[in-house]
């Protein structure tokens, strides 16, 4: 264990890990010497790839499997980190999914397949999580420039990022006394594997944004990494119920 890791002997748990920014972050937790917990729904050998990788580094990971929507899964994951590395510090609420439907277009199946997993998973992961937790625990979500910033066809969707930012705050209020701290990350588009196979990469809908963020281009999976391992480590040890808008400049 290097001591000049900021996250040494510290254990975090990633869902949503398997690929993307969820990845990234994964990543960047086990270079700064956080065990991790890959969490995957369906990517297995993505998660796989990930722990391999992590380990040839010389890091510490195992993948555990969990639909982060379902509360059995999510106790099983939390058990399964228990029982690989006994303890819980850090929890990334990264599993989501995203879906874009014109208003006449929603369904009732629409509007819960983003709630059940976007909100109420992050919520039911929260509370798993909170009976590992020590104190100086810190738990980052995952939420979305368009909480803020709604766009059109995603009215579900930028709902369930507003709802994650206002679950941040009330938690970072209500968990600030057992020092576990509560911040969410707001990336703006992100060159993922998603957008990729979704065209949004190379679609007019890039150009607008890159034409509307200062900085001149969309995110990429490290962007939001680097500001998740800050969130996780002591540096960021005064700072609860914020949320950072990690979008370039995008307004």
């Amino acid at each position: 264990m290097n001591k000049n890791q900021k996250l040494a002997g510290k254990v975090a748990v990633v869902t949503g890990s398997s690929k993307g920014i969820g990845a990234s972050i994964a990543k960047h937790l086990a270079a700064e010497g956080a065990s991790v917990v890959v969490n995957y729904a369906s990517s297995k050998s993505g998660a796989d790839n990930l722990v391999n990788e992590i380990k040839s580094g010389g890091g510490k990971a195992v993948a555990v499997q969990a639909d982060l929507a379902r509360k059995a899964d999510i106790e099983r994951l939390f058990g399964e980190t228990k029982k690989a590395f006994g303890k819980l510090d850090i929890l990334v609420n990264n599993a989501g999914v995203y879906e874009f439907l014109p208003l006449e277009q929603i369904t009732e199946d629409h509007f819960h397949k983003q709630f059940n997993l976007n909100v109420l998973g992050l919520i039911l992961a929260t509370q798993e999580a909170l009976k590992q937790f020590d104190t100086l625990s810190s738990v980052i979500n995952i939420s979305s420039v368009v909480a803020k910033y709604p766009v059109p066809g995603g009215s579900v969707y930028s709902a369930t990022k507003a709802a994650v930012d206002a679950v941040t705050q009330s938690l970072a209020k209500e968990l600030g006394s057992k020092k576990i701290r509560v911040n969410s990350i707001n990336p703006g588009m992100i060159d993922t594997e998603g957008v990729r196979s979704s065209g949004i990469a190379e679609s007019d809908l890039r150009k607008q944004v890159e034409a509307q963020t200062p900085l001149g281009r969309i995110g990429q999976p490290q962007d939001v990494a680097t500001v998740a391992t800050f969130l996780a480590s002591e540096d960021s040890g005064w700072i609860t119920g914020e949320t950072f808008l990690v979008a370039g400049g995008f307004r």
